[in-house]
């Protein structure tokens, strides 16, 4: 409407829109930021003055302490002086020198000094084998097939020896898999029970003599390394990314029988996670250090590392079935519902429609179990082995380091941080990306 065509009573219309306006300040920006986060109330602006003291107070005690570090040192009592020397007479500074003369065996432990190149070589292809399943809508699917041997082939680059050990070991994935297709026709719980056993068995008595029977034929092989040699974090690594990449799969299917119709597969199922769960951890290690031999064939070897990852796997699992049960109650009953109407039979209804929507509610809690499960890797050290903090302990009790204490355990922390805090932020990851509502 022009303003001839304007109604006689109407002294001026607009004849187009005003130009959009920069809200106030007090709505943008960094002041609104404060208003709202800070001092949005009397309550929560006392709370910001208390935190802004604490603070303060944690910063000029601790800052000072970092900014006068020494990291180059041969003993404390030179970094001392160092200090002194820099700073003045009575100041104090931390002493990083000790991680710089002994990061190494902090992380390797008494891993061989000139095969440090192995244990990298594991942890570069560990990243490679993770790759296709953390993120499977960029990595294509046929590196699963280098996922699922990486144990093998981690486990040969770690210890040594023969590399037809690993080889056979793996073989017991082909019996399971050749015993559970040969029975599936005739019933499916014993093709199920049978599958599971069949590997056990192959292990503990086809597998050493067959991978010796190989070696003496074709002789292949890399320098062998004791259990005794491994520690630090390198050890701890070991045994929580095996308790962790065992432990979910066990979980998933202790969760599936403890909420089986068949009576006998849901009561060991219970009596496992329950007993499991009622035992402490530190139990199972000395068990796996000083009882496990007992159950195992006259003559058998097991290596302490492999007897506490098992141990550890076992743990683990009975929480994360518990994890994972949460994860099935939670769904509605219309969705078993619905795969029943789709004609699909158990597995087939867990596989593609169950368990999927199982494990996205669960994920909070699985990967807060990984992450406890890895910081409980230094409880090791109660049987013997050299775990990270066991380390620092030992680094410490040397003379010429005597007296420090705080600057190897920052380090071991952090590492610790490193690894738990990827996971975490994984976590984060994962629920944004299995997200399916739009709130």
């Amino acid at each position: 409407m022009t303003p001839s065509q304007a109604s006689p009573t109407a002294t001026f219309v607009r004849a187009e829109m005003l130009p959009p306006q920069i809200p106030p300040s007090s709505q943008r920006g960094v002041v609104h930021w404060l208003h709202e986060n800070l001092v949005s109330s009397w309550l929560n602006a006392i709370l910001t003055v208390a935190s802004l003291y604490v603070l303060y107070v944690i910063l000029s005690t601790v800052g000072p302490w970092f900014s006068r570090s020494v990291w180059n040192a041969s003993s404390l009592q030179e970094c001392r002086q160092i200090i002194e020397a820099t700073w003045g007479q009575g100041k104090t500074g931390a002493c990083f020198a000790v991680i710089h003369e002994r990061w190494q065996q902090i992380i390797f432990g008494f891993y061989p000094p000139e095969l440090y190149w192995r244990p990298t070589l594991v942890l570069v292809l560990m990243l490679l084998a993770l790759a296709p399943v953390l993120f499977s809508a960029v990595v294509p699917r046929i590196f699963l097939l280098f996922s699922v041997c990486f144990p093998a082939v981690a486990f040969w680059l770690l210890w040594g020896g023969t590399v037809w050990l690993p080889v056979t070991i793996m073989l017991a994935l082909v019996v399971s898999y050749v015993v559970w297709r040969v029975l599936a026709d005739l019933n499916g719980l014993l093709a199920l029970v049978a599958g599971g056993v069949a590997p056990l068995l192959w292990w503990l008595y086809a597998a050493g003599p067959l991978a010796n029977a190989l070696q003496s034929v074709v002789p292949i092989g890399i320098t062998g390394i004791q259990s005794h040699q491994f520690g630090g974090f390198l050890l701890s690594a070991v045994i929580g990314v095996s308790g962790i990449v065992f432990s979910l799969p066990l979980g998933i299917l202790l969760a599936l029988g403890r909420q089986s119709d068949m009576v006998l597969v849901k009561s060991i199922c219970i009596g496992f996670i329950e007993g499991l769960r009622g035992v402490p951890l530190i139990t199972l290690l000395f068990t796996a250090s000083l009882l496990l031999n007992y159950f195992l064939p006259p003559g058998t070897e097991f290596d302490i590392i492999l007897r506490v990852i098992i141990m550890v796997t076992l743990f683990s699992a009975a929480y994360m079935a518990e994890v994972i049960r949460g994860g099935l109650a939670a769904l509605p009953r219309g969705q078993y519902e619905a795969a029943d109407s789709l004609g699909m039979d158990y597995w087939k209804a867990q596989q593609l429609i169950i368990m999927p929507q199982a494990l996205k509610v669960s994920i909070p809690g699985i990967v807060g179990n990984f992450i406890g499960l890895f910081k409980d890797t230094t409880l090791v050290s109660f049987i013997g082995l050299q775990d990270p903090l066991q380390l620092v302990s030992s680094i410490r009790a040397n003379t010429e380091w005597n007296g420090v204490y705080w600057e190897p355990l920052i380090f071991a922390g952090f590492l610790f941080f490193i690894f738990c805090f990827s996971m975490s932020r994984y976590s984060l990851y994962l629920e944004q990306k299995l997200k399916t509502d739009h709130r």
